[in-house]
This record gives structure tokens, C-alpha cells and sequence, in this order.
């Protein structure tokens, strides 16, 4: 019983067998806080870039502060994956676009990955589970 646990566990979610998935990134999805070591952080972020670089999709991640919701987009700009479009928005500043390595995408996510919900420990318990930031894969086509 616990060999099949552990297989299980040592499993990605595309990895599930019941129903092949068409889109692999489609589990790639993480909320603040969460449990994950540095270590699963940095193999979870390359997991999105290869997706990023090899499917039409683009990685979102959606913070919350007091300041209000930000958005911060990458999409791939190139086929080898070494140029990303990041596009950002802030209810006071609107939509901000420029293009960035391959590296300042990987940095950028882990670093925002690694760090606890924007929101803070001291905000009340209504709204929280709603407001918790929120990393995930989408379409470039909804973006």
C-alpha cells in the first residue's frame, strides 16, 4: 500500500492515466500560500516555461493588495523560448507591455512563488480565500 502511495505521489498531475489530457498545462496552477519547497517551486516554474515556449498559452499570475488586483502576463515571443512578452496591470496605471528573457521570467516567478500571499497575514478571514494570489496557465487567446 504505501509503494502505491508513493507512486502516486512521485506523480505529476499530467501524468494521471484515467484520461490523457491534450493540454499538459492545464494542472499548472498554484495559489498562495502554499506548501511547496524552494526546490518544487524552481521545478514547477520550468515546467511552465517549457509550456510557455512549446503551447500557445501564456502564464498569469493575479495578485491582491490593498492597493487593488494586479495582473502580470508572459507569453512567448519566439519559438526557442529565449524572448517573452510580460505584460502587467494596474487599475492606477493601466496596461504596461516590454519584452524579457527567458531568465528575468524565471527569476520573476520564483522569486513571486517563493514569497507569501500579497494580501499579509494580518488581513481579517472574510474575502481572504477569494483574494489569495493565484499563479496558472491560460490560453494566449483569453489572455
Amino acid at each position: 500500500m504505501s509503494s502505491e502511495h508513493e507512486q502516486q505521489r512521485s506523480r505529476l498531475p499530467s501524468e494521471h492515466t484515467e484520461q490523457p489530457s491534450d493540454e499538459p498545462w492545464i494542472d499548472l496552477e498554484l495559489t498562495l500560500p502554499h506548501n511547496r519547497s524552494p526546490t518544487g517551486i524552481v521545478s514547477f516554474v520550468e515546467c511552465a516555461l517549457v509550456e510557455l515556449t512549446h503551447e500557445d498559452v501564456g502564464a498569469e499570475f493575479v495578485s491582491t493588495s490593498v492597493a487593488g488586483v494586479r495582473r502580470t502576463q508572459f507569453i512567448a515571443v519566439d519559438d526557442v523560448g529565449q524572448r517573452f512578452k510580460k505584460r502587467y496591470f494596474d487599475k492606477r496605471l493601466g496596461w504596461h507591455e516590454t519584452t524579457v528573457s527567458r531568465d528575468a521570467v524565471r527569476e520573476e516567478l520564483v522569486n513571486r512563488l517563493t514569497q507569501r500571499s500579497s494580501l499579509g497575514s494580518d488581513v481579517g478571514q472574510h474575502g481572504v480565500v477569494d483574494d489569495q494570489d493565484k499563479f496558472k496557465m491560460v490560453p494566449v487567446r483569453e489572455l
